[in-house]
């Protein structure tokens, strides 16, 4: 899980919004793109560097270049209890990835005649504190203010194990006071898919998942995404796993499938995942209009870099659309980039350490479209050299971060956030550990470090920080 349950990766906004800050050169498309066999030696060799054992929980992974898939396999276990393998085949939570599913849906409805954008809330909720402010514009890009349920304080707990009716589950929430008026910021929210999905069953007068099957999964094919609902047995269905730092590995916390409704309560696999993607980004589920307004940030949500239901952004500047998902158990990751159709899938059935998602999920895009990334060589410094780097480091007025070192390693904390680890490269260079970021030392004349820039996709566009001051006495 990401901060919270269903909530989305957010390496995309990164890279785009450092776009704005620096100098920016795409990279040009390689001549001649990997096969097959390339790409499967590289996903397996990226496995092997995330220590992905095949005893414990695992993952499953597809990368296609349009309708050729390029590598689809699977390690670790469905069940570790039973030891049962994982195929590519079996079906995972897919958590925030749902809200795609749920955002496709009502603009569905909306390019059919039965709805608009700039419709309020209140049309299909009446009685939704302030629902005239409120419109399905705002729910879909997370600009609504409604307060997010899953932020209640220690709703996450014994209260998601209820099994709620729609109506139940919105009155969780529906009278908490709102993060902000209707339209003025964005805050990320799944309170707001809760009431995407109200919204599609006040139109349609169905369950927003039978709504989802009759219009988008069943035309398509779909077979292997479902709602899940509290007892529907799903064939392939892995086990979920989670990590607890005294008992080590565990079974997912209980979670009742009522509660992430259509911000997260959708399962699927690989394969459907990728035929979703060129279906929806080929123009087979939707309208020209309402796919660009999907994929194009607007207002308050543009700084995020959040449509609707998608993330944008930049793989090895090419443009691309993503969303990641973290649920009780299990977490994802979906990216396409236009640029080749390019597909990548990555579902983990655990949300325990070790394994970043995100940053398999970018180098396999990458790799596949040509554009590798440089690998990284590792150098040895020693803490006396390290320390020369040690400060605090301004973006702007308001935003620091800090290098500092501890034992033997040198850390980045940008604002408040957790320490990241930093492997010493030549030329005052440090990769993120678990990430694509890179930082890179300026130095003035007399060798002090005056600057740091920082790469988040290895290189290209950067955001330069200032030296402001040494770290503060401990």
């Amino acid at each position: 899980m990401i901060h919270s349950p269903f909530a989305p990766h957010r390496f995309a906004t990164a890279a785009l919004s450092a776009l704005l800050l620096a100098g920016f050169v795409a990279h040009a498309p390689a001549q001649t793109l990997p096969d097959a066999a390339q790409v499967t030696a590289y996903a397996e060799k990226l496995l092997d560097e995330q220590r992905q054992g095949r005893d414990g929980p695992g993952v499953a992974v597809l990368v296609a270049r349009g309708d050729q898939v390029l590598y689809r396999g699977a390690r670790g276990m469905a069940s570790v209890e039973l030891g049962v393998p994982l195929s590519p085949d079996y079906v995972f939570r897919i958590g925030s990835v749902t809200k795609q599913f749920a955002a496709a849906t009502l603009l569905k409805l909306i390019d059919d005649g039965r709805a608009k954008l700039d419709d309020p809330l209140s049309k299909y909720l009446p009685d939704y504190p302030n629902g005239q402010a409120i419109t399905l514009h705002q729910l879909l890009n997370h600009t609504s203010g409604v307060k997010s349920y899953t932020g209640i304080p220690d709703y996450m707990n014994n209260p998601v194990r209820r099994e709620l009716s729609t109506q139940e589950l919105v009155a969780e929430f529906k009278n908490l006071p709102v993060d902000f008026a209707p339209g003025a910021s964005w805050n990320y929210n799944n309170s707001g898919y809760v009431l995407v999905g109200a919204v599609i069953e006040a139109i349609s007068g169905k369950a927003w998942h039978e709504q989802l099957q009759e219009s988008l999964l069943t035309p398509q094919k779909l077979s292997q995404t479902a709602y899940p609902g509290e007892t529907r047995l799903i064939k392939g269905m892995v086990n979920g796993y989670g990590f607890d730092p005294k008992e080590g590995l565990t079974t997912a916390g209980m979670i009742s499938m009522t509660q992430p409704h259509g911000a997260g309560a959708l399962v699927s696999n690989v394969d459907d995942l990728w035929r979703w993607n060129l279906a929806l980004h080929n123009g087979k589920l939707l309208s020209a209009q309402s796919y660009t307004k999907m994929t194009t940030p607007e207002g308050p949500a543009a700084a995020s870099a959040y449509g609707y239901g998608i993330m944008t952004g930049t793989l090895r500047g090419q443009p691309m659309l993503q969303h990641g998902g973290g649920i009780h158990g299990f977490s994802s990751s979906l990216a396409y980039v236009p640029q080749g159709k390019i597909s990548v899938v990555v579902l983990r059935n655990t949300t325990g350490p070790g394994f970043s998602i995100d940053m398999v999920s970018r180098k396999l895009g990458a790799f596949a479209m040509g554009l590798p990334y440089p690998d990284i060589k590792p150098v040895d410094l020693s803490v006396e050299q390290l320390k020369a780097f040690e400060g605090v480091y301004a973006l702007d007025a308001k935003l620091t971060r800090t290098l500092s070192v501890k034992g033997t390693q040198l850390f980045s904390v940008r604002g408040n956030g957790r320490p990241a680890p930093l492997v010493p490269m030549a030329g005052d260079a440090f990769s993120v550990v678990g990430s694509m970021a890179q930082i890179k030392a300026v130095r003035a004349a007399d060798g002090k470090v005056t600057a740091v820039q920082v790469y988040q996709d290895a290189d290209g566009p950067f955001e330069t920080w200032t030296r402001k001051s040494d770290l503060p006495a401990h």
